[in-house]
């Protein structure tokens, strides 16, 4: 029996540089400076403090909008969302290395947010394979030199081209004569783990993503 399934969780709210309207809502609002600093900036090994500043943000309805506000503006001190700066350090240290398409497709629709460089390359491949200007694509990225524009959209012309040249060209399998298939060092894990001979996304070709990035442009 075949079962359908949906997924009608809603699509959180990117919000763009400026808006710091989610502090407002946070359950440390409004404390005073010297509170603030000391419950939410304490020592190293002050356990005591940092388990009363994660007590206050462990029911706070903006929790993961401060997390979020940290990584973006590279925030590495104190307790924020709910974690100290060595729990934040490995989110820290791949940030730029995130690939969030709902955050690509916010910026095609002109949000002003924290790209990460792989979001940024590929809101590069897809404004090029839309005939985007290198103007359209600086004052989309917030970039003030129309020159280093001009590079991404070379650099992504190379990258769409060779992923054409290469998109779907693999070498074929070799026929194992293993009788027993447990033997064989092929698995769903190792193809999946394949590298592929063009670093680009696989996200970046499917359909549903590319009509909605076209939608957004």
């Amino acid at each position: 029996m075949r079962h359908i399934t949906t997924n009608n969780t809603p699509t959180p709210t990117i919000r763009g540089i400026a808006d710091h309207s989610w502090q407002e809502r946070g359950r440390c609002h409004g404390l005073p400076a010297e509170e603030i600093d000391e419950l939410f900036f304490p020592a190293a090994r002050a356990r005591a403090a940092i388990d009363a500043a994660k007590a206050v943000c462990g029911s706070c309805p903006v929790k993961k909008a401060c997390f979020d506000y940290a990584l973006d503006n590279e925030i590495r001190q104190g307790v924020w969302g709910g974690l100290t700066e060595d729990e934040r350090r490995p989110w820290h240290a791949k940030v730029n290395k995130r690939l969030d398409y709902a955050r690509i497709k916010a910026a095609f629709e002109g949000r002003d947010i924290h790209l990460s460089d792989a979001e940024r390359d590929a809101v590069t491949r897809h404004a090029y394979v839309r005939g985007w200007s290198p103007e359209r694509l600086a004052y989309a990225l917030r970039l003030d030199n129309l020159d280093w524009a001009r590079d991404l959209m070379r650099n992504a012309a190379h990258a769409v081209a060779d992923r054409d040249r290469y998109w779907g060209h693999t070498e074929p399998e070799e026929a194992t004569t293993d009788e027993n298939p447990e033997d064989d060092v092929s698995s769903e894990e190792d193809t999946e783990d394949a590298v592929s001979p063009v670093q680009v996304p696989r996200q970046a070709h499917t359909h549903a993503l590319i009509a909605a990035l076209r939608k957004a442009a």
